[in-house]
């Protein structure tokens, strides 16, 4: 397996999956998968495409070329919240859960951020019940701030959803 981030030609193959995880575990996400169904390939692209310092999308790859897992950290726009970037987009396959490909993306995502200017701070929101997604964030040293109780809906039920955060040491 290796890591890279994703640039405007894997748009395809990372469509897929996104999708993919949409319709898997619709109450792990904010977004939707007929939303998302519906964005053109030039908006998929402009999602993947990697800005310095800004965001990038991450991507993890078997042996066999395959695109398996997925990231994406995105900076914070405005002055006042700019020492922040936010984790999300954060799904892998099924046949390819338990091989640590979820902790390398995010291991990747904190590597990067620790080189952008400013970037004090990662934070995420992660599905309160999702035990092992929040044991994995809590080893890599994400602490839980707060709960958002009732924070998605989806088909009648509500999903809470925990905050958690990581300060970067930087010098």
């Amino acid at each position: 397996m290796f890591i890279r981030v994703l640039q405007e030609e894997d748009a395809a193959v990372y469509q897929e999956l996104r999708l993919m995880g949409l319709r898997l575990n619709p109450e792990a996400f904010g977004s939707d998968y007929d939303r998302e169904a519906g964005f053109s390939p030039d908006t998929v692209k402009e999602r993947l495409r990697p800005l310095d310092n800004q965001r990038a999308t991450v991507g993890a790859f078997g042996a066999d070329g395959r695109l398996w897992g997925i990231a994406a950290a995105i900076r914070m726009g405005n002055l006042k919240e700019s020492h922040k970037a936010d984790i999300c987009r954060v799904f892998v396959h099924p046949e390819a859960r338990g091989e640590g490909m979820a902790r390398q993306l995010i291991a990747e995502l904190i590597r990067l951020a620790q080189g952008w200017p400013g970037v004090e701070q990662l934070r995420l929101m992660v599905n309160a019940s999702n035990a092992p997604a929040r044991r994995l964030y809590q080893s890599l040293g994400f602490r839980v701030y707060g709960t958002e109780r009732e924070s998605l809906k989806w088909n009648g039920v509500y999903y809470d959803e925990d905050l958690m955060t990581l300060r970067l040491n930087k010098e």
